[in-house]
């Protein structure tokens, strides 16, 4: 059982993160949360107040937590799990009806991503559009690879061929037209 605001705090995160991956936000009561942090509900409320602060702090924490491992020297398969896990929790959140996109405060990885793109660009709004567009194909192909490769025919393509080929396309996606 988790002692101490940062105890109580770190198993929230995690047992929120993983409710809202497999169920979504709608689904999962703060008393679900509780029960699977091992943490009165009560304590719930008090470290993060509302579901939808709750829903924000997990996508805080998941952008951090993403950002963190693409700084480090973690295997491909751990980022990859990360970056999946937090598209996972957006992608129920919005469909949920959450404003993901306000209530997540903090980008890192977007942030750096339009740094390193921004001087290649003639203006601001063409890197962003270029990001934005790259993690839209980025999300369309984590969250819908299965129905993609039947519906276009690719389905022999192996796993390390379709992400190759992903990669490519944002290379080309990010580079001024």
């Amino acid at each position: 059982m988790p002692t101490g605001r940062d105890q109580v705090a770190a198993a929230v995160l995690e047992a929120a993160t993983e409710l809202f991956a497999e169920r979504g936000p709608a689904a999962t009561s703060i008393r679900d949360i509780a029960a699977r942090s091992k943490v009165n509900h009560g304590l719930v409320f008090r470290h993060f107040g509302t579901k939808r602060q709750l829903v924000g702090a997990v996508l805080d924490h998941l952008g951090a937590q993403v950002a963190g491992l693409l700084h480090s020297d973690a295997p491909a398969d751990v980022v990859d799990r990360a970056l999946d896990r937090h598209m996972r929790v957006l992608a129920r959140a919005l469909l949920d009806g959450y404003p993901a996109g306000q209530l997540q405060k903090r980008f890192p990885t977007v942030a750096e991503m339009l740094d390193s793109v921004r001087p290649r660009h003639d203006s601001d709004l063409a890197a962003r559009l270029a990001v934005a567009h790259a993690l839209a194909l980025q999300f369309g192909w984590r969250l819908f690879a299965p129905m993609l490769r039947s519906a276009t025919g690719i389905d022999e393509l192996s796993g390390d061929q379709l992400r190759q080929a992903v990669v490519a396309e944002v290379a080309r996606i990010l580079q001024p037209h």
